[in-house]
């Protein structure tokens, strides 16, 4: 049997949850399957991993604030006829305790026990605290 292990990625430009969310909307309207999918250049060599209940968990503003599970990876093609992955994801994202990240560039592996918890679904609508607060308290352990 596989384990599982997750993506982490920077989602860059965007401001929120609600953007990331809005963006993959707008986008995931021009695919074929209406899916939000996540291009990417390199092909995850631990793909049978990702695919046993793995999910990416995007980076805004610093810190990982929500996860997406993968549902399946596609081949595509690009202009330039190189090969890139696909990374289809689940519509529904989950937001996340807070964890901070510093910049990085592509995707990386995260381990399962790495991974930031899922809010329960009553305090995924509750105001995010300040960024400073949010941080200094990702800091010392909290969030």
């Amino acid at each position: 049997m596989s384990k599982t292990v997750n993506l982490i990625k920077l989602s860059v430009g965007t401001e929120s949850v609600e953007t990331l969310a809005a963006w993959q909307a707008s986008r995931a309207a021009q695919t074929p399957d209406g899916l939000p999918r996540h291009v990417t250049r390199m092909w995850p060599k631990r793909e049978a991993e990702l695919l046993n209940g793995g999910s990416i968990y995007w980076v805004i503003k610093g810190s990982i604030q929500c996860r997406q599970k993968i549902l399946r990876l596609d081949e595509v093609m690009g202009e330039d006829g190189v090969r890139r992955c696909a990374i289809v994801l689940d519509p529904e994202i989950h937001r996340t305790a807070s964890a901070l990240r510093r910049p990085f560039q592509g995707w990386r592996y995260l381990k399962l026990e790495d991974s930031p918890r899922d809010l329960p679904a009553g305090r995924a609508q509750e105001d995010a605290l300040p960024e400073d607060l949010s941080r200094a308290l990702a800091e010392i352990g909290i969030l």
